[in-house]
């Protein structure tokens, strides 16, 4: 069965025939008043995000046996008390209550927590029985509106366990910075040594390629078992959204990369979707509905940043010409396809729209900036980004040009490696303006230590792409109201523990110049 076959069936299968609808699961079951544990349960950490003025996301999630299912009760729900306060020592506790680790949620718990000040640290922890959580801190964002001077934030992507350590977030945790996004693939799907790095992987996955919910919590707590990535959890509050892997690389939509019947991929994606809600610190409203999760969504820093988290992959049409890197062709340049569909591009552009902030933001997965990869005549373009759907990159282009939005910045994920690119009013005559900047940040272990590779032809080819690194790490944004600074912070292997951290390259744009400066 071809993809477009596969997915005007899947339109009419009904996921509530197959049973797992979670809206209602909140509503509980039996509930374990005073329970115990074989083991301590809070093994998989603490994590806050979707900040907002008045308010954050807490989480954490009940798991004495962490691999094997998590290794509580499958019936009953268990009570967790929550604290915030004003200091780490908790003597200024502000707020407190009591949440349920639902089973019918693996036992994980989302409190929102509201009734904050803006613009404040707290620190965060639960108990629940006679155990006592790690603390964690986390911060609000700025009031409404509010003249803010300054933001320092970071974003990451693609931690492939097997193909490294991740040593970036503990050097991510050792920032002082104000929250973290993750632009996908914070999972991958595969099992052992089915993808394996340049040098070779260094750790393994703990069961063939995922399918089910159980497969699913167990691959996400194998990558919370790192004590980095709990480290970095625990320092900032998270903005999250994913791309493929999280479910199966390359997905498209409903629409699988491998052969699987409807049922199967409908119930795969369903179970992941389920799965990436319990572990990230998602509020109610990015509760999985049948066959879709709500994870586009916007945040004001004041008046100084309005960022637009995107999500490239659930809404688009199944990649051209058989995905892969290929040459434009008719498919490809239909100026019907969407990346982002219908609804979301329209939320996107008004949003952009009616922004009073100095940056405009978009915080997403795929390569945004037109990227050809042949050398000399002809072109060769990643059917997977927005390359393989310019005409949706086209229309917001255009928006961006005749409602006059200057300092227009995209941060991108996905490529396992630093980029960073000036936008085109019109990526085909090289002579038209640059109507903002792109920074794609590198990935986390996936790939593996990288190399010293500059990619040359590559530069050449796209002149208004000015760098290019192989090396793993993160990126760092230095935000004020003049200047916008981007820092590529690099690490010299992953392949084993401690790396140091180092700014490789930074670059600089400043308030209404939208061309990049590189910073000495």
């Amino acid at each position: 069965m071809d993809r477009r076959s596969f997915l005007r069936t899947t339109s009419k299968i009904s996921l509530l025939s197959l049973g797992l609808t979670i809206a209602n699961s909140l509503e509980g079951g039996t509930v374990e008043a005073s329970p115990k544990f074989k083991d301590y349960p809070f093994t998989l950490g603490v994590a806050s995000g979707d900040p907002l003025p008045n308010g954050v996301v807490l989480w954490t999630r009940l798991a004495p046996d962490p691999l094997n299912g998590g290794g509580m009760p499958t019936r009953h729900d268990v009570p967790v008390r929550w604290e915030i306060a004003a200091d780490e020592s908790f003597r200024n506790v502000v707020r407190q209550g009591v949440a349920f680790a639902r089973a019918s949620l693996g036992h994980s718990v989302h409190v929102e927590v509201d009734g904050l000040q803006p613009g404040r640290e707290y620190f965060y922890r639960f108990k629940t029985g006679a155990e006592l959580s790690p603390v964690g801190r986390t911060k609000t964002l700025p009031a409404w509106g509010a003249h803010v001077s300054n933001l320092s934030f970071a974003f990451a992507s693609c931690q492939q366990y097997e193909h490294g350590y991740y040593t970036a977030y503990r050097r991510m945790a050792e920032e002082d910075l104000d929250f973290v996004f993750h632009l996908g693939d914070y999972i991958y799907e595969y099992g052992p040594n089915e993808y394996v790095a340049p040098g070779g992987n260094v750790r393994s996955h703990n069961s063939p390629e995922i399918m089910t919910l159980e497969d699913y919590r167990n691959r996400y707590a194998l990558y919370r078992s790192d004590e980095d990535l709990r480290a970095a959890h625990a320092a900032f509050p998270w903005i999250v959204t994913m791309d493929d892997h999280e479910v199966e690389n390359n997905h498209a939509g409903g629409i699988p990369e491998k052969g699987q019947s409807p049922e199967a991929f409908v119930a795969r994606r369903a179970a992941a979707y389920q799965a990436y809600y319990e572990h990230m610190p998602l509020r109610r409203s990015s509760l999985p509905h049948g066959t879709t999760i709500q994870l586009y969504r916007r945040f004001a820093y004041g008046n100084l940043a309005e960022f637009h988290v995107l999500d490239t992959r659930q809404y688009r049409d199944d990649q051209a010409n058989g995905d892969g890197t290929k040459p434009p062709s008719p498919e490809s340049m239909n100026p019907n396809r969407t990346l982002l569909g219908s609804e979301q591009e329209r939320w996107l552009l008004d949003g952009l729209g009616r922004s009073q902030a100095r940056w405009n933001v978009l915080a997403q997965q795929v390569f945004f900036s037109y990227r050809d990869s042949k050398i000399g005549d002809g072109e060769l373009l990643s059917m997977d980004s927005w390359d393989g759907y310019p005409a949706n990159r086209d229309r917001i282009l255009r928006f961006l040009v005749e409602k006059k939005i200057s300092n227009f910045v995209v941060l991108t994920g996905d490529v396992h490696a630093n980029w960073a690119s000036e936008i085109k009013a019109d990526f085909q005559d090289p002579n038209s303006p640059t109507i903002g900047a792109e920074f794609v940040g590198t990935s986390i272990s996936s790939g593996g230590d990288g190399s010293d590779a500059t990619n040359q032809h590559i530069l050449a080819e796209n002149p208004h792409i000015k760098f290019y690194s192989n090396r793993r790490g993160y990126v760092r944004c230095l935000v004020t109201p003049e200047t916008w600074q981007t820092d590529y912070r690099v690490l010299p292997y992953v392949s084993r523990p401690g790396a140091p951290v180092t700014t490789q390259a930074s670059f600089i744009m400043e308030n209404g110049k939208p061309g990049l400066h590189r910073a000495n």
